[in-house]
Formats: C-alpha cells, structure tokens, sequence
C-alpha cells in the first residue's frame, strides 16, 4: 500500500479524474464553454455555465466510460497539475541559473541563462504533467465510486454544480 492508496486520498483522485472525465465530455458539447473544477473527498465542484440536466446525464457517462476501461479520460491538458509541474520545473531551473551569483550586477548578467533555463523547463516539463496526474493526482479507475446528487449552486451570473460521491 502506498500513499496514494491512503482512503482520503484515493477518494479525492478517483473524484478528480471523474471531475476531468466529465468536463473533457462536456466540453464536447459546449466547445466554447468554460468549465473549471475542484475535487474533495466527497465529489468535485463544477464551475460553468451548463445546464443542471446535462451535468447529471454527463456525470454518468462519465462514470460509466471510465468504469468500462476509457480510464484516458481521468487526463485533462488543462488540469492545475500540469501548471504547477511546469512551474516547479520552470522555478527550479531558474533558480539554479542565479545559483552563485554574487551581486546584483551578476544576477543581471544571468538573466538571458536564466530566461532560456526557465524556458527550457516549461517546454521539459509538458509531456511530464499528465504523467503526474496519470499517476499521482488523478485516477482513471473510479473503484466503486457512485453518484450521491448532483445540484446546481448560482453565484450571480456564475453557474456551479456540486457533485456528491461516495465509494
């Protein structure tokens, strides 16, 4: 057993790799929607203006593929993870382009290595976010999880849907 298996744990990847199944369907049917989400233990947030009815029909489908193998659908190009890998790839070797540097001056001279550095690790680190989230932040294997409710919370002019799960 690992980490990763921790109960807590399990449930906030099975629920966020049920949160990226359902807005990469979504999105095919609102192409030009935009759809963001936050997975918990106990289900995940959907903020986007969709239709209460096509969020429930959508969420099974969801479910259902991932439970019937498409578990590719747990991988989303626009998950935070993606972002914070390139980030911490991006930070890193930054900060090793100023390691050492003594003055001001110095630091100012570095910047091109220090650009070109950062650079470098944004475009490392693309094909190593849905890596990280393939098998770290997301699960593509939703092991029981099942549909509690799903109900739609309006802020105003935002639209957001909470998706209750329990497994």
């Amino acid at each position: 057993m690992t980490i990763l298996d921790l109960p807590i744990l399990s449930r906030i990847r099975r629920n966020h790799g049920l949160e990226h199944a359902t807005i990469s369907l979504l999105s095919q049917r609102f192409p030009y929607r935009r759809m963001a989400g936050y997975s918990y233990p106990g289900g995940f947030f959907l903020l986007g203006d969709v239709p209460t009815d096509q969020v429930r029909e959508v969420v099974a489908q969801a479910l259902s593929r991932m439970n019937n193998g498409e578990r590719y659908l747990a991988v989303h190009p626009n998950c935070g993870t993606n972002f914070a890998v390139s980030g911490l790839v991006a930070g890193l070797l930054a900060w090793l382009g100023m390691a050492g540097a003594k003055s001001k001056r110095d630091q100012f001279r570095r910047l091109p290595l220090v650009i070109s550095l950062a650079t470098l690790g944004i475009i490392l680190s693309v094909p190593l976010g849905p890596q990280v989230q393939e098998h770290i932040t997301t699960s593509g294997d939703p092991r029981g999880l099942s549909i509690v409710d799903i109900f739609p919370i309006r802020f105003g002019q935002f639209s957001l849907h909470r998706v209750i799960t329990k497994g």
